[in-house]
């Protein structure tokens, strides 16, 4: 290996090719010692995927603009449904412009550390605007599909990006709550009709004080099917809550993940407002017929 590779290597930990331990130790963190899926096809990209955690603290060190630009020109690699790439991403730096989207996208405390602040939008505003140009009807904005899609679209983007990020030695942590008020923060952003914000992002270096781990997994066989789907997941799901359950409890916080998922859809409360996510779209020219 030459010198320059050599450099490279040093620099960048992903370009180095996992061992066997270290796969193995990823997958029992992931998944617990028992039942753990074993493989031997791995690679960096995927023992990075596995180590994927959620970072909410962050260091003082900023996000180059040449760093973002890497990060979201690979988001701009994903998958988009039929040419159409109807998504957008917004970036706010701006710290009087975090003040004023934190409380309408869920009022988290780490909403405002992060250097950066991504909006992923859902977005027909180029389709629409096209059709208009053409004089032609842009009835298929209306339907269901078309949101579906664009929100699709805006999902694959995403998770592309964190990929890119985290392989940077970068940290995220994806932002439903950007879902709470979808007017206003589309009114924040300056959204033009047709779009809406599917999701929010934090993107920063994780704070040396981030000792955040890596949560559970359910085993595979609780989200894999072969050729046809298993509607027997009650075992698989008392396994996992086990696991998750004793997870938060080394935290010292007692956690009931089975009443923590009926509770949360038994009533409208832990929605936060996104109840009525399908009159929000259709207020932002996203009909979703």
């Amino acid at each position: 290996m030459s010198e320059a590779a050599d450099a490279t290597t040093s620099q960048n930990p992903d370009l180095h090719q996992p061992t066997r331990d270290e796969l193995v130790e990823a997958l029992r963190v992931r998944f617990g010692g028992d039942g753990a899926p074993t493989f031997d096809a791995v690679n960096p990209t995927i023992l990075r995927q596995l180590q994927h955690r959620s970072v909410r603290r962050f260091s003082d060190r900023d996000v180059t603009d040449d760093e973002l630009r890497a990060i979201l020109t690979a988001a701009q690699a994903a998958s988009t449904s039929s040419n159409q790439h109807s998504w957008s991403v917004i970036v706010v730096r701006d710290e009087a412009r975090k003040e004023q989207l934190k409380p309408l996208i869920g009022n988290q405390p780490f909403i405002d550390k992060a250097p950066v602040l991504l909006f992923w939008i859902a977005d027909l505003h180029r389709s629409a605007a096209l059709a208009e140009r053409a004089e032609q009807p842009f009835v298929g904005g209306a339907l269901l599909e078309a949101t579906l899609v664009a929100f699709i679209d805006a999902a694959l983007a995403a998770q592309n990006a964190a990929v890119a990020a985290e392989s940077l030695g970068l940290g995220i942590t994806y932002i439903g709550g950007a879902r709470n008020h979808p007017e206003e923060t589309a009114a924040a952003l300056a959204l033009p009709s047709h779009a809406a914000v599917a999701f929010g992002m934090t993107l920063g270096w994780p704070s040396p004080t981030d000792r955040a781990k890596i949560r559970p997994r359910p085993l595979p066989e609780v989200v894999v099917h072969q050729e046809q789907y298993d509607a027997d997941v009650l075992p698989g799901l008392d396994a996992y809550a086990e696991r998750i359950n004793g997870f938060f409890a080394d935290y010292g916080r007692e956690f009931d993940w089975e009443s923590y998922i009926t509770e949360h859809f038994a009533d409208y409360a832990d929605f936060y407002g996104r109840e009525r996510l399908r009159d929000a779209l259709r207020n932002l020219g996203l009909p979703s017929n």
